[in-house]
């Protein structure tokens, strides 16, 4: 079935668009359905469900928090990592002419 668009009507062509409009997202959605089948079904060959799966993936990316490198020696609770900006305390230890390796744990 061809359709010769240049002879449909403004009207038609609005139309025929909010039909395909419709008809895309439901191909979308039968298609995601499709998708997370056999998804589930390749996990299942393996024993797992997609739960599973992506459980595990976010429970090992979460808590992952980096030890520290760096303690205050006025204020033990202080304590730097080394990443991200420094802290205030480290800002003022190296004005006062300490050397970062003081600050080491």
């Amino acid at each position: 079935m061809e359709l010769d668009l240049n002879k449909m009507s403004r009207k038609e062509l609005v139309d025929l668009r909010s039909k395909l409009d419709t008809a895309i997202r439901d191909a979308e959605k039968r298609e995601r359905q499709e998708a997370l089948a056999a998804a589930e079904k390749a996990a299942a060959e393996y024993g797992f469900s997609l739960a599973d799966l992506s459980a595990e993936k976010r429970a090992s990316t979460k808590g992952s928090k980096a030890s520290p490198k760096y303690r205050n020696p006025e204020n033990p609770e202080q304590t730097w990592t080394g990443r991200g900006r420094k802290p205030q305390w480290i800002h003022d230890a190296l004005a006062r002419g300490a050397d970062i390796s003081e600050l080491e744990i």
